[in-house]
């Protein structure tokens, strides 16, 4: 098992995480869930059902217009409620009432495993390495990686959430197996490692964003023009071990309700896509209005009012203030020596308190300017990419600068610690999967 030891990167530590002692929670019976078609980044739906249809758990309820075999698939037993839509009939999610049954569909372990794989609903879980999107069934990677823990900020142990299912992992590691000509890599925290049968194992140690797959990608088998990689995370991992071992899938999740304005943080055992109502209720200390409540981590997540939906790819709901005082002398400019900052700006960083825990608002605090190439976004970016100059690149669309400099190898999660840092105030993860997007589109 090999050692991977990062220093780029930061560890921004908020108020509200998980401790030792935070609690476990049965939720309640789930009335309702959803599926958001925004979560399968490179999916064009087509639905397969339609209002007032019924479902079994696991039964395909659209399939991606390009190809018919990526099948995405009701997480419960139920009947399809309702549809909706947006502009110019943009599906934005489909709604499920469950009926209790627990009627599951039942898939033949014998069939091809790539048959089995499209047919299970598993495969949107996967990515792809160029562009981050769902793979095509019909390009083999060249190898697989399997992240087993996330280094966002207040993020749950994935090792904890995958542990009902840890047992399937190396029949997992087996199906994935024969679908590359190279390896399935999986990467593990310091402290949390363990041998997984017929995977290689490494483990990463540094901070923030070591996590990332892509991160390890790069610090194992970089990405080049041409090449393609899968990743996925550790429970995916095991949920497709326990598809090949059972014929059935679980869709059952476990999620951390986290945050400054979450009265007690805590693992909540609930169903993919069910109604963060079900989630939130009597568990904040605020008003939901006051709140930014994020589907995620406060760098990568989605923002999601408080009647929303439990998004597919997300395994945390953090909940921080919207505005935390809303009349401040100087406002963002103000030189309070309470004020965190990632960088030496305040007296904070003299009394070491941008190593403990801070309190943290959704506000931006300051406006859009120019880049200038200081360093920022390498400091946070462990990978050997020159990443100011990749940013400008892509706004620039110059299609063979972005390529040598690495956009094959990235994805928007990759840049979200570096949008935090930076002074510009600049969108970056916008500005690469836009720019991933329209290299998608002109190498089709």
């Amino acid at each position: 098992m090999t050692t991977i030891k990062l220093k780029k990167g930061f560890n921004l530590k908020l108020k509200g995480g998980l401790d030792g002692s935070a609690e476990s929670l049965q939720a309640t019976s789930v009335k309702v869930v959803a599926v958001v078609p925004d979560d399968f980044q490179g999916i064009t739906p087509r639905l397969d059902k339609k209002e007032g249809d019924r479902v079994k758990a696991g039964e395909p309820i659209y399939h991606d217009k390009e190809h018919d075999s990526i099948k995405v698939v009701s997480p419960v037993a139920g009947v399809v409620k309702e549809v909706k839509r947006g502009e110019r009939r943009k599906i934005e999610s489909i709604v499920i009432e469950c009926d209790g049954s627990q009627e599951t569909v039942k898939h033949d372990i014998k069939s091809p495993v790539k048959d089995t794989l499209l047919a299970s609903g598993l495969w949107p879980l996967i990515r792809q390495r160029p562009y981050d999107v769902v793979p095509s069934p019909e390009v083999r990677p060249r190898d697989i990686f399997v992240t087993a823990f996330d280094s966002a900020p207040l993020a749950m142990s994935l090792m904890s959430a995958a542990a009902p299912l840890m047992k399937y992992a190396a029949q997992g590691v087996k199906a994935l197996q024969s679908l590359t000509d190279g390896n399935v890599h999986v990467c593990f925290k310091k402290g949390e490692e363990t041998e997984v049968e017929g995977a290689q194992c490494h483990i990463v140690d540094g901070p923030h964003p070591a996590g990332n797959a892509g991160v390890q990608i790069a610090n194992i088998a970089p990405v080049n023009k041409g090449e393609v990689v899968w990743t996925l995370d550790i429970v995916t991992l095991c949920r497709v071990g326990e598809l090949f071992a059972t014929g059935q899938v679980s869709f059952n999740t476990s999620v951390a309700l986290v945050g400054e304005c979450v009265e007690k943080p805590i693992v909540i055992n609930t169903v993919m896509g069910c109604s963060l109502n079900d989630v939130l209720e009597g568990r904040l200390t605020c008003d939901a209005s006051e709140c930014r409540i994020i589907n995620g981590n406060v760098l990568t997540g989605a923002k999601t009012p408080a009647d929303g939906w439990l998004r597919a790819p997300y395994r945390q709901v953090t909940v921080i203030p919207e505005i935390s005082k809303k009349d401040e002398f100087m406002g963002w400019a103000s030189v309070n020596p309470n004020r965190y900052s990632i960088h030496r700006m305040f007296t904070t960083w003299l009394a070491g308190k941008r190593n403990k825990e801070c309190r943290m608002d959704a506000r931006v605090k300051g406006g859009e300017r120019a880049i200038v190439c200081l360093g920022e976004y390498d400091k946070m970016l462990p990978m050997d990419i020159y990443a100011e100059f990749l940013i400008k690149a892509i706004i620039a669309f110059d299609i063979e600068k972005m390529e040598n400099l690495g956009i094959y190898e990235v994805a928007p999660e990759d840049f979200a610690l570096a949008e935090y840092a930076d002074t510009s105030k600049l969108e970056l993860q916008r500005i690469v999967r836009e720019g991933l997007d329209k290299m998608l589109a002109e190498m089709s």
